[in-house]
């Protein structure tokens, strides 16, 4: 299929944001992302780089809203040809390469993602045949992550390559997991096949990032592990907000982004796009908005991507990457804002299946 990549397609126009990208803008960040991507479908961080599965599923969403369709099919063609047996992926591979393992572990969030950019992809094509395809993907994933879950809900975040599972969790990883195992249910619901154990496992889940920290390892100087349960969906209204406020001067530094992490003098474009999300998933788009137009200084202007992060008390970019990643995420909050249908469904929470209420959950 020959696509036309003109900077004023109405493809892209959802993709134009005040002060944050132009129609010419927006074009030259597609063909970016396009220009990492490989012959064989693998989206590397950046050429020469690894591959791992989430980021490889966040920039092929990102091809997606561009309308790029044909690219974001070989990036899950990619992946449903080097699903390992268990249903997993291994952490990372160089460059892309199946064959050239960096890292042997499955990690569970990594895994579960392709269920949120499949749902994606389908709302975005309306593509049956290729979601009957993609099924059997969908179904290997979620049961190997769903072997990992713990008996207090959350997920154990990792297996090693010896098959030792992980039974620590970690809030980000299980908050992203939450919001794959909805778009896995609402997968399931499109094709008409019930999966009660998946919505057991989505209600307690969500019940135990609600309820319980204390059944995740500590990792609140990350600012993921601040925003993660509301991008995840598992909190919403006042629960949200109250999460959203209490982190919001210890992790956003005003007209530079989001801190990766506390104290350090260092914002980057991935975490700063991803609250921005989530900002809007709460109906909160103007301090979205900021957000987004907070990092322009990360935009490289010859290739249209964005570099990782920026060290503020030294004024140095660092590290020195443009990663398909970073702008697949900028590109995905602007399509929210923008009002692009698949990812608004996507990602605004309120018409993904729910699972189990986790007030119905009998757990401690």
């Amino acid at each position: 299929m020959t696509t036309s990549r003109s900077p004023w397609s109405p493809r892209i126009e959802h993709l134009v944001l005040p002060g944050v990208l132009t129609a010419d803008q927006a074009a030259a960040t597609v063909a970016g992302i396009l220009a990492v991507q490989r012959e064989d479908g693998a989206i590397p961080w950046f050429r020469g780089h690894h591959l791992d599965p989430w980021d490889h599923v966040e920039a092929a969403m990102a091809l997606d809203t561009a309308g790029e369709h044909e690219a974001a099919e070989r990036a899950y063609l990619w992946l449903a040809r080097h699903q390992l047996e268990d249903g997993s992926w291994y952490a990372a591979y160089a460059d892309g390469d199946p064959l050239d393992i960096t890292d042997r572990g499955r990690e569970t969030n990594f895994v579960a993602y392709i269920a949120v950019g499949l749902w994606h992809h389908y709302l975005s094509t309306g593509d049956d045949t290729f979601l009957d395809r993609a099924w059997p993907t969908v179904c290997a994933a979620v049961e190997f992550v769903l072997r990992l879950q713990q008996p207090g809900g959350q997920i154990g975040w990792r297996r090693d390559d010896d098959g030792t599972p992980t039974a620590d969790a970690l809030l980000t990883g299980s908050s992203s997991v939450h919001h794959a195992l909805r778009c896995a249910l609402a997968i399931a619901e499109q094709r008409e096949e019930p999966q009660p154990d998946w919505e057991l496992a989505a209600g307690a889940l969500r019940h135990a990032i609600r309820h319980h920290p204390e059944r995740f390892l500590d990792k609140d100087r990350y600012s993921m592990d601040w925003y993660y349960p509301v991008l995840g969906g598992a909190l919403t209204g006042a629960e949200a907000k109250s999460r959203i406020e209490e982190g919001w001067e210890r992790f956003v530094v005003p007209g530079l982004g989001v801190r990766c992490v506390v104290p350090n003098p260092w914002v980057t474009g991935g975490e700063s796009a991803e609250l921005a999300l989530a900002l809007w998933a709460m109906g909160e788009s103007d301090r979205a908005l900021e957000v987004l137009q907070s990092i322009r200084h990360l935009r490289d202007p010859e290739t249209g991507l964005y570099w990782t992060g920026y060290v503020f008390d030294d004024d140095a970019i660092w590290p020195r990457e443009l990663t398909s990643w970073t702008a697949g995420s900028l590109l995905l909050a602007v399509a929210a804002l923008g009002g692009h249908e698949p990812t608004c469904a996507v990602f605004g929470g309120d018409r993904l299946p729910r699972g189990l209420d986790p007030d119905c959950c009998a757990l401690a």
